[in-house]
């Protein structure tokens, strides 16, 4: 009985734990209120782009999970820190 409480208390104390993490590294897409054009966004961030669909489809995916696209077509990162810090299972930047 003893150990089915202690996995409760401890499976509740993992996941504050990981709220405070997600809020204290800066994931806007938890403190969103209304939902940012994506597709617009990314058209204009991908447009000198030389492998245009690959960058359409990274853009739309990170502007998806961090509502926010950085302002220009490169560069300016330090804009969306969600955007800038997600990475790919390699270890390298995944958004564009």
């Amino acid at each position: 009985m003893a150990f089915n409480k202690s996995m409760v208390i401890l499976a509740i104390l993992c996941f504050i734990l990981v709220q405070e993490l997600e809020i204290y590294c800066g994931n806007q897409h938890m403190v969103a209120a209304e939902r940012i054009d994506c597709a617009g966004k990314c058209n204009y961030r991908c447009s000198k782009s030389s492998r245009h669909n690959m960058c359409i489809r990274a853009c739309t995916g990170c502007c998806k999970k961090c509502n926010c696209v950085p302002p220009g077509t490169s560069g300016n990162k330090d804009k969306c820190p969600c955007y800038a810090s997600l990475t790919t299972h390699g270890g390298k930047l995944k958004c564009p």
